[in-house]
């Protein structure tokens, strides 16, 4: 019976680079292909929001604001609601409005703004309409507040 050992063994690995690489090449490819398909799912599920207050600039005084909640081409959207919320400036409370049909939302706000503040923002939230494939992940337009005075 002859022993073989490693360093006698005169074989060469002769096909085995070649095949690596082939392996390499095609394993990144189809990594690639995986990777566009699962981020092109995401971006055609959702839709992301925005706001487009009127007026954007207002006084420390009640005002009464008109919301329109738009998408990324500026469509309307029906049947979201608006959230208001203090920024910089203070609100008494949260204020909420839906949207009607033309995707326009009326709020009324009473903004204050502290001692030795000249401005202020608020921010705006929009909780999507149910059944839709609408986001609001990102930060939307705020209104900037200033003093009377």
């Amino acid at each position: 019976m002859e022993l073989r050992t490693l360093t006698g063994d005169e074989r060469a690995i002769e096909g085995l680079p070649i095949r690596l690489v082939i392996a390499l090449v095609v394993g990144v490819a189809s990594l690639s292909v995986m990777m566009n398909t699962l981020g092109g799912i995401q971006t055609l599920g959702v839709t992301e929001l925005d706001v487009r207050p009127t007026p954007e600039v207002i006084d420390d005084s009640t005002t009464d604001l008109s919301v329109e909640v738009v998408g990324p081409q500026g469509d309307r959207i029906a049947n979201a609601t608006v959230v208001a919320s203090g920024g910089t400036a203070t609100l008494d409370s949260v204020t909420t409005a839906r949207t009607n049909a033309n995707g326009t939302a009326a709020l009324s706000l009473s903004p204050s703004l502290g001692p030795n503040q000249p401005e202020g923002t608020i921010q705006f939230s929009v909780k999507p309409p149910a059944g839709g494939q609408y986001a609001d992940d990102r930060g939307n337009t705020e209104v900037l507040v200033v003093s009377e005075k």
